[in-house]
């Protein structure tokens, strides 16, 4: 992963990237930060020159540009980055949000100091002159000082509110990156952490974890049949019975077109057969009615389950290759069926 800079520079170049994006006509959203941040941080010479050609061309980013120059010279922004940049943004935002409420506590205690002083200059003076001019001056710059503290103030209040509007943005950018958009289940790149976590925290001494591979069966036939949007409604559907029965420490991903996976992390062998049974009879039971008509719900859907037991010491691509393979085994002997990944039996002495 290129992007290596600690926390103080990462926090450096959001703020020139942030200043970048205020000049555009594009959204505050992560493919303008990675765009940004890239060119503020002299990492893409390619991006710096288009970015530099497009400006001088034809004026400020829109969000049509900015998707071109994501598209051309980042391509994917993977989950790490987007959540290392919206750290940083975090970090940025809450900077600004503190120096603000200080500086309005600031500013209202000098104009309460400033108010109670202006009885005493207001008092007559014996002998006009020198000292009484001085006087005036003093209370004409107290008065234009208590407007420019009020002004502060607003533009204090302003920021701090555009602060925190940032701060949910960023948030829901980062969670927007680790979810399928037609599922709303993890999406691959949330497996593969969610997966790398887990392995990490395992116990030997502890049931599980345990790991899902499912496929839905005969996919491409469903598409050929009833085209490409009902067999995203059928996608959807499984992501939808997934929602609804993997829960708690549970993960449930989309891992790619039509696989989906489960990784289970206290649950033992047995229970993890067990849902799977379940979701592969929820499947098979439901219904997905094509879109835009009125005809019968179609059904006849299944899925094919592999289900491994994690083994002490293994990496996360062997677990998933273990599980893979019993799904392939479950495919082979007839579909809609669950198959157990047979753990390696131990070499036998010579």
């Amino acid at each position: 992963m290129k992007y290596r800079h600690s926390s103080a520079q990462s926090a450096d170049y959001l703020r020139l990237a942030l200043k970048q994006m205020t000049k555009q006509k594009a959204g505050l959203h992560p493919a303008s930060y990675a765009i940004w941040y890239e060119y503020v941080a002299n990492l893409n010479p390619a991006l710096q020159a288009a970015i530099d050609t497009h400006l001088g061309d034809e004026g400020p980013l829109d969000d049509e540009a900015t998707y071109a120059l994501y598209d051309r010279y980042l391509a994917e922004l993977d989950s790490k980055t987007a959540l290392r940049i919206g750290d940083s943004v975090s970090q940025i935002v809450g900077q600004v949000s503190d120096s603000a409420a200080e500086a309005v506590d600031q500013a209202s205690r000098y104009g309460s100091s400033l108010e109670r002083w202006t009885d005493t200059l207001l008092r007559p003076v014996d002998s006009p002159g020198p000292l009484a001019a001085g006087v005036e001056d003093i209370l004409r710059g107290t008065r234009e000082m208590q407007g420019a503290i009020s002004r502060l103030q607003e533009q204090l209040a302003e920021s701090t509110r555009e602060a925190q509007q940032l701060r949910q943005e960023v948030a829901r950018a980062r969670e927007e990156a680790l979810i399928d958009a037609l599922t709303g289940l993890a999406n691959r790149k949330s497996f593969d952490l969610a997966l790398a976590a887990c392995l990490a925290e395992a116990q030997p001494d502890l049931s599980g974890p345990c790991l899902l591979m499912i496929d839905l069966d005969n996919f491409k036939r469903i598409n050929d049949a009833h085209g490409h949007v009902f067999g995203d409604r059928v996608l959807a559907k499984v992501g939808q019975i997934l929602r609804a029965n993997v829960k708690g420490k549970d993960t449930a991903a989309r891992y790619g077109g039509e696989e989906f996976a489960v990784i289970l992390p206290t649950t033992p062998r047995g229970g993890a057969i067990g849902l799977a049974e379940a979701l592969r009879a929820l499947v098979f039971s439901s219904r997905v009615r094509r879109s835009g008509d009125k005809e019968a719900l179609i059904g006849n859907m299944s899925v094919s389950i592999g289900v491994a037991d994690y083994l002490g010491g293994e990496s996360a691509s062997e677990f998933v290759a273990r599980a893979d393979r019993a799904l392939y085994t479950a495919k082979m002997q007839g579909r809609n069926r669950v198959i157990l990944a047979p753990r390696p039996q131990p070499e036998a002495s010579r």
